[in-house]
């Protein structure tokens, strides 16, 4: 899987903390965790699988703990994505981005977005630029809504 631009999507800083929630780790975290450590940053990692949380649980962050949430193939299996959304906007930094991917044709792209406004992120948008993967992408802004 060819990850550059995907890559691209990211401009990360000195001390930024990346949290992916996901069922296992794969090549996007291997390359998210290598992007991270050239600038001393951090990526965890909240794993829903058979060994860990289940699809009713929450995950767990810190209040405005991260500068980015990446969703990867839970978001369509949690039993309250709502609430996932919720979690994201917390342990968000204000102006920061949250990406849900999820494989192709699993995703109803425009009603995650709307989603998304409804939660208080702002300008959606759906990027093809992973490989088998519809994303979208939105942005935590500053004193909007939830006021967090």
């Amino acid at each position: 899987m060819n990850l550059d631009k995907f890559l691209q999507l990211f401009t990360p800083l000195p001390g930024n903390h990346y949290l992916q929630v996901s069922t296992c780790e794969d090549e996007i975290t291997t390359a998210l965790k290598s992007m991270m450590e050239s600038v001393n940053g951090e990526v965890n990692l909240a794993l829903y699988n058979e060994d860990n949380l289940n699809f009713s649980q929450a995950f767990r962050a810190l209040p405005r703990d991260n500068d980015m949430v990446i969703l990867k193939d839970i978001f369509h299996k949690h039993e309250n994505p709502k609430m996932i959304l919720k979690l994201a906007y917390l342990t968000l930094a204000n102006t920061a981005n949250i990406i849900i991917m999820e494989k192709k044709g699993i995703m109803d792209v425009d009603a995650t977005k709307a989603l998304l406004e409804e939660f208080e992120f702002r300008a959606p948008n759906d990027i093809d630029i992973v490989e088998g993967y519809d994303l979208v992408i939105a942005k935590k802004m500053h004193m909007w809504g939830n006021g967090l």
